[in-house]
Formats: C-alpha cells, structure tokens, sequence
C-alpha cells in the first residue's frame, strides 16, 4: 500500500458499521485519521472492527502494510456507543440505512454535537442531499460522500453538492479522497448522481430488448461482452448486484425525475422480484446457480453450409466498404448488378432502423433480406450480430448464418429490431451521458473517471460515443425515434450539436 498524502481531517467519525461504514472507516483510518466508529445495533461497531483488523492482519501476512502500520491503524480506530462521542470529530460520515427521515434525524443530531467548523457528509446513494440538509442549521457545510461497494477497492467517490454546500466543504472531501488513493468526482445534487444515473442506460435497455422478444437474456449478455467489451452483460449484472436492488433504483430515479421516458423501469423485472428470482443470492435470477456458478445456456447451432448463395448488398449498406471487404475474406460470392438476382441474399446493414422499414423503404424482397449490424469494427469485435424480419426465410436466414460464422467467429441471430443490441444500448448510454453534461451535473471528464472506475466500463460513455461516432450515434437515436415513436430515445442536444459540428462528445465550450 502506498503511504497517504495529508489529511485534511485528524479525527473522523463514521456512523454506520454495514459494510459500506466499515469500508469508509477502512480507508479513513489508513489515510491517517483517529476514526471513532458507531452503530445504533449492539455490538455491530465491535464486529466490523473486529473485521477490519483482520483486514489488516491478511495485509500485514501478504506485505502490503508493515507491522508498524498495522499497529498504528489497530490504535486509531475506536468503537463509541454513542453519537455524543463525535463531539471531537472535524468529519463525520453517516453511512446508516437509506431512509430519509432516520438520516435527518441523525443529521440533526450529529450537528448538535460537533464544532460549527466540522464537516458533515452523507454516504447516500438515492436520497437528495439538498432535503437532507433542511434539518441543519449551517447546511454550508454539508455534502454527499458516496463510496461503492467494497468502498476500499472501488477506487472512486462521488463528492455531491446539495444547493447549499459550499466549496470549502467540497474541497476538503476532495483532499479528503485523495489522501486514501481514491478519485473524487463533482456532482451536482440530482437523482443518481453521475454513476447511478448514467448506469440505466445499460440495464434498462437491456430489459426492454428482452421484453420485446428480440432475443434472450443470455445472447444480450454475449453480444455486450463480445462487441462491446463489457466484462459483465446487463443480466449478469443484475443477478450480482440482486435484482430487488437494480429495480429499486430503476423506480427511484424514474419516479424523481418525473416519469422521464429514458428511465423507465420493466415490468419484466418488477416480475421477477415479486417472483423472488433476485440472482445469485437466492440461486435464481436470469441464469440459475449451481455452487455459485451460473448454468449458461449453449449457443444454436452453426446451420450445415450447403450450395453458398450469392450476396447483395443494398446501395445504402453498400456506402459502407468494411461490408465488401468482409464478405471477400468469407470467400462469398458477390452480386454487383443494379437489384439481385431472383437466388441472391439481400444484406442491409441499418443504424438505428430496424430490417423490416429498409427492406420496405427501399423495395427489397423481405423474404431473403436479412440485417447485420456494422456499428462496431468487424476486425474489433469477437461476435457478429444478424438480424432477421418477420418475413425472413428459413434457408436464407441459415445460409447467412453460415456464411457470417464461417471463419469462426460467433454469430448471434437475432429477430426484427431497431438498432439491433449493441446500437441500442450504446445509443442510450451515450444520450443519458451526454445529457447529465448538458445538465451540467458533472464535467466530461468527471463524468468519464466516474463511469470506468464506478462501472468498469471498457469506455467512459463519452469515449464511447467518439470512439463510434457522434454522428452514427445521432443517426441509431433519431431512427430509433422513429420506429418505437419513443420519446425514450431523443437525443440529447450535447449529442446533436456536437455531433453535427463534428465534435467530440468530450469538447466544452469555452
């Protein structure tokens, strides 16, 4: 372990010992605070002291920590029985059940009993610490300080400044965060903050494709991992985190930002928590566990290749050269004449339309039409992405299965759908995150740090927008629009005028 940078604060106070208050007086303590640990329960202040000095045993044993420090650290933190305790305290951080009025209630009498110059922070992840300081005195020094679960090594916290917090607070939580090696983010008081708020994108998309019966939960997995990079699928996620908590989210920030239509929740999921089916804590959620591994469902089958058909790609997939230049290296024989031939399998390679408007806008034979998404790089990508329409046929849809799978690469099929999986679901994280930076909830930059180090994307949403093009983006959004008539996908104005300036989505105006 590195050695902390200053302190701002000597004596820090944490009430709250679950495991994010064991986490905050973890860090606290290592940052080289006197902690002063307090929980309402009997002896649970006890018990996650008690766990974290056999944290530092474990370091100590692994030579991450020294003996010396390990003693240090063991003398620093103290279990106190009572708020009144705290009195000493230049910060205290509340990390107590998510309630509203039990926080205000313990706010109200943190602030009854530490100096006017102390620090006081809430740990919240839902509730608005603008309401929360309405029972303080001085709110001017009073801000949001939220960790993720486990605080110590999700290395990001989230400084959130209600209406009246003022900058020194801020600032000294900032140093605060660094002093344990941790990034702190700006955010401004809104429902999710910058982390939560830009995480809906993924999983309530997700749900929707589902729900439509575009395809199931396990493919949407493997095409986020597979084009995307995402070390986990929206499902696997949800079955981590436990879908009671996911959902729970979804409603709470739907509902605090009244009914906006780009968070709204599932019924499907909704379901599933009455039904108990929360993940990997209760043995079911969208995989069933067995020892605490998930049972994977196996992939359909590669169709027999049989006489190869030829190919033709519409003029509108055809202003894309990738598509030629892939199916020469699948060896397929290509159609160059003005309209196909009666034998010829038509390719259309759509942004944010779904197979069934292309092959009618542009007078093509639906029967042997079939889509493939194009967003993502053929070369990057470990998973290519086809998509039928209700009239597709059989052999046709098998014969382009074969063809696309032919060098090895997997192949995903899947039904009728603007946007396929990956342009949905990127094309939502990027509006949402663009429009938290139009709301000025939280700078690009912050906003990028936040979203790696708080979600382990592969791309901060912003980078994932330049990497794909603001303008490809824009266009799966504003046709997405058009076939759902969703107000869900329209674009954020940070979205459109950067992408019709052709900017990148990181650029600020000055």
């Amino acid at each position: 372990m590195t050695p902390p940078s200053h302190t701002p604060f000597s004596t820090v106070g944490v009430i709250g010992a679950g495991a994010m208050g064991q986490g905050i007086a973890q860090l606290a303590t290592q940052a080289g605070a006197r902690v002063l640990l307090q929980d309402a329960r009997p002896g649970a202040a006890q018990q996650a002291c008690d766990q974290i000095r056999l944290v530092w045993s474990l370091l100590k044993e692994k030579q991450k920590i020294t003996s010396e420090q390990e003693q240090r650290y063991a003398k620093n933190l103290l279990v106190v029985t009572d708020v009144a305790a705290m009195h000493a305290c230049d910060l205290v951080i509340e990390a107590i059940v998510e309630r509203l009025d039990d926080k205000r209630e313990l706010l109200r009498t943190i602030e009854s009993v530490v100096s006017p110059e102390a620090v006081i922070a809430s740990n919240t992840s839902a509730l608005s610490i603008t309401t929360l300081a309405t029972v303080l005195r001085n709110p001017e020094r009073f801000a949001g300080f939220h960790f993720f679960n486990p605080a110590p090594l999700m290395k990001v916290v989230e400084i959130v400044r209600g209406l009246d917090t003022g900058e020194a607070a801020c600032q000294a939580l900032e140093q605060f965060a660094h002093s344990f090696g941790h990034a702190p983010v700006r955010a401004q008081d809104t429902p999710g903050f910058l982390v939560n708020h830009l995480g809906r994108g993924y999983v309530t998309e997700a749900l929707r494709i589902v729900q439509e019966g575009v395809t199931d939960f396990a493919t949407v997995d493997r095409i986020l991992r597979d084009q995307v990079g995402f070390r986990l699928g929206p499902f696997e996620l949800m079955d981590l985190t436990g879908l009671e908590v996911t959902h729970a989210v979804m409603e709470h920030i739907y509902q605090q930002y009244y009914q906006e239509p780009r968070y709204r929740p599932s019924t499907m999921a909704a379901q599933r928590v009455a039904a108990g089916l929360l993940g990997r804590k209760t043995g079911q959620g969208f995989y069933r566990y067995t020892d605490g591994r998930a049972e994977q469902p196996g992939e359909p089958p590669v169709p027999v290749r049989q006489e190869p058909v030829p190919v033709w790609v519409s003029p509108r997939a055809a202003r894309r050269p990738e598509i030629y230049q892939l199916l020469k290296n699948l060896g397929a024989r290509i159609e160059t004449g003005q309209a196909p031939s009666a034998q010829a399998l038509i390719l259309v390679a759509p942004l944010g339309l779904d197979v069934t408007t292309v092959a009618a806008v542009e007078r093509l034979d639906p029967t042997r039409t079939i889509g493939i998404d194009m967003l993502v790089d053929d070369a990057s990508t470990r998973r290519r992405v086809l998509a039928t329409n209700p009239a597709t046929r059989s052999d046709m849809r098998d014969a382009a299965h074969a063809l696309f799978a032919s060098d090895g690469k997997a192949v995903s099929v899947i039904r009728d759908s603007g946007g396929f999986v990956t342009q949905r679901v990127v094309g939502c994280i990027v509006n949402i995150a663009s429009d938290i930076c139009q709301q000025g909830i939280g700078s690009p930059a912050d906003l990028e740090k936040a979203v790696t180090l708080g979600l382990g994307y592969p791309l901060g949403p912003l980078a994932m927008g330049d990497r794909w093009g603001p303008t490809n983006v824009l266009e799966v959004l504003f046709n997405l629009q058009t076939v759902y008539g969703d107000p869900r996908y329209r674009p954020s104005p940070w979205l459109r005028r950067r992408g019709a300036l052709g900017l990148s989505l990181m650029h600020e105006e000055g």
